[in-house]
């Protein structure tokens, strides 16, 4: 690679900007011409800082802007072809999934992500991946649910794979199965079956009260809340992007009613375990499990999702708004919560709609 010189004093520290989809970038001149990088690749760097969650970006570009100051600073040119450091496949597959394992991601994704890795490494009998071998994975999944979720994962591996370097998409003409919508049945008496709950079990309780008033998902979002995350009157929850589906930073407000059952303790104290720790990740679905065994009041269809349904539906109803409604599930657009909504059994025609005789 042949070497240009460039004044040191002619080039500035590079900048970071975000684009209107939330993905980073630097920005930087080089021998007079604008650069716009939005990975380390041009400089054989293996910085991908969109590749890590929403809150994770802005640290990782600013080691790129580092890499990129340093690499025009030594006298390299951008506009020369780089030196093409050739890996297979199943390199860059493995890469990819180093990567994924790095980002903030929860313990139950990384876990699928490395079942994915090994079942499909399992299978290849060369090093390059196609779409055969995608396909004779994939056909394995006889259920169209467990289909689509594995592809969905799987497709994560390959997009991050080919920003690293693999140059075939074997995903290409891959389609998801057509599957029939599950709904979460909304439940219509919501005092009746919290007073059932109540006797069964505390925490179920808080965690149903909880994911009903205050839009929060149970698994995570509520299960790991500790007491630093509530305002000092209890009034708000403070959920950072890393710390919730959606990625940003969300402020829930807290119902009188759930307010009133807590009981504040140690700020960096788990609100159900008292510890630092919280309880396991299928504590409140084992209870769930438990729970509804015995339950005189459940009706088919009826999870513990459905306490988030049930008040999201309450919302629409009380205000018509699907912008208050995106704010209050906490999604990333109003599509979101469109597609959310047709779910929710609202009907949308009126008995006064309907043709008259």
């Amino acid at each position: 690679m042949s070497v240009k010189s460039v004044s040191k004093m002619s080039i500035k520290y590079p900048k970071i900007k975000s684009d209107n989809k939330q993905r980073v970038f630097i920005v930087f001149y080089s021998n007079g011409k604008r650069y716009r990088l939005f990975n380390g690749s041009k400089i054989n760097s293996n910085l991908y800082p969109n590749s890590y969650p929403l809150a994770k970006r802005y640290e990782v570009a600013q080691l790129l802007a580092a890499e990129v100051f340093k690499y025009i600073s030594s006298g390299l040119s951008i506009q020369e072809p780089l030196k093409v450091i050739n890996k297979s496949d199943l390199k860059c597959f493995k890469l990819a999934l180093n990567n994924k394992l790095k980002g903030e991601y929860s313990d139950k994704y990384k876990s699928m992500l490395r079942f994915i890795y090994d079942s499909f490494t399992a299978k290849l009998t060369d090093e390059n991946i196609t779409s055969n071998d995608v396909n004779s994975y994939l056909n394995h999944y006889v259920l169209g649910v467990s289909y689509n979720t594995i592809k969905r994962h799987l497709s994560v591996l390959i997009n991050e794979a080919r920003n690293i370097g693999m140059n075939s998409n074997p995903m290409d003409g891959i389609r998801s199965k057509k599957t029939k919508a599950k709904l979460h049945k909304p439940y219509n008496d919501i005092k009746l079956i919290l007073e059932e709950i109540k006797l069964f079990n505390d925490n179920l309780y808080l965690c149903c009260v909880m994911t009903y008033g205050c839009l929060l998902r149970p698994h995570r979002e509520i299960r790991e809340l500790t007491w630093s995350d509530f305002s000092d009157d209890l009034k708000y929850i403070h959920l950072s992007g890393n710390r919730n589906k959606s990625g940003r930073n969300r402020i829930v407000p807290v119902p009188s009613y759930v307010k009133d059952i807590l009981v504040k303790g140690e700020p960096h104290h788990n609100i159900f375990s008292g510890r630092q720790q919280p309880l396991n990740q299928d504590y409140f679905k084992t209870l769930w499990s438990r729970f509804k065994k015995q339950s005189n009041a459940l009706e088919q269809g009826q999870t513990l999702y459905s306490f988030r349904h049930s008040g999201a539906i309450e919302i629409f109803k009380r205000t018509g708004s699907i912008t208050k409604l995106q704010k209050a599930m906490g999604h990333s657009s109003i599509n979101v919560s469109l597609t959310y909504l047709r779910g929710l059994e609202i009907a949308e025609l009126q008995e006064e709609d309907m043709p008259m005789v």
